[in-house]
């Protein structure tokens, strides 16, 4: 059998698992947060054209309107002032969007301090204990922060401004000069830290990987259902001509 014929037999069979890792789209989708004076992201909205009624006797349609950066999206590396020049959303090489995984869990440290941080030594321990960080791939943190679904809870504003974790500046600046990682996967709003506006650089995992030419997957879901090695990303974001970035249908494969 051909390699592409195994893996229709192997999904047919249960042997791989397709695992959706994308949050529902809808008006209620947690969105990010930016001070008065900054432009704001749209809420996902939803505009019925018809729906087999006089509008349109036999078929049923939307309009929608939402910002490139809604829901679980796809960061691009021109998003950030760091990556000015470099690739929009539809300059983005295909290749990236079938990617191996990793699964980094932290989702015990999380529970113990929202505001906790992946550090290196965190990534060096995962190398030593499953092998090399894949080529061309993905870093996913799993925090655990996807079960908060609301707006109040996934920004989760304290008295020090928004609170949820990250990764810090040198983590960033490893896995965005250091790594063979193409980027990270998060569960939270953004792929920086809630306090990452104080740090230096601030936002660093957008300064230093989309300046770099990496990419982000933000608010994603079901990483517990993956395994910390093995599985495979299937990210395509819509081509939007001179985009930042796209909401995303992030689909991974699992060998059961």
């Amino acid at each position: 059998m051909s390699v592409l014929a195994t893996l229709l037999a192997s999904l047919s069979s249960g042997a791989v698992e397709v695992v959706d890792l994308t949050a529902p789209l809808s008006e209620e989708t947690p969105i990010l947060e930016l001070p008065p004076e900054f432009g704001q992201t749209a809420r996902f909205q939803s505009e019925e054209i018809s729906r087999y009624d006089d509008r349109g006797p036999a078929w049923y349609w939307n309009n929608f309107r939402t910002g490139e950066h809604t829901g679980t999206h796809f960061d691009a590396p021109n998003h950030w002032v760091t990556g000015q020049g470099k690739a929009a959303i539809d300059e983005v090489t295909p290749s990236a969007f079938v990617a191996p995984a990793i699964v980094l869990d932290v989702t015990a440290q999380v529970a113990a301090d929202p505001n906790f941080l992946i550090e290196v030594d965190h990534l060096e321990a995962f190398e030593a204990e499953h092998g090399p960080l894949p080529q061309n791939g993905w870093l996913l943190c799993r925090t655990g922060w996807s079960a908060r679904v609301t707006q109040a809870e996934m920004i989760n504003n304290t008295e020090t401004g928004p609170t949820s974790p990250g990764m810090s500046a040198e983590c960033a600046r490893w896995v965005a000069e250091e790594s063979p990682l193409q980027g990270i996967g998060v569960e939270t709003v953004g792929t920086d830290a809630g306090a990452a506006h104080s740090f230096d650089p601030a936002f660093p995992c957008h300064s230093f990987l989309l300046g770099n030419d990496k990419y982000g997957l933000a608010q994603l879901q079901n990483l517990d259902q993956l395994p910390p090695t093995g599985a495979v990303v299937i990210a395509p974001p819509l081509k939007i001509v001179g985009g930042s970035g796209s909401p995303v249908r992030v689909i991974a494969l699992v060998e059961r």
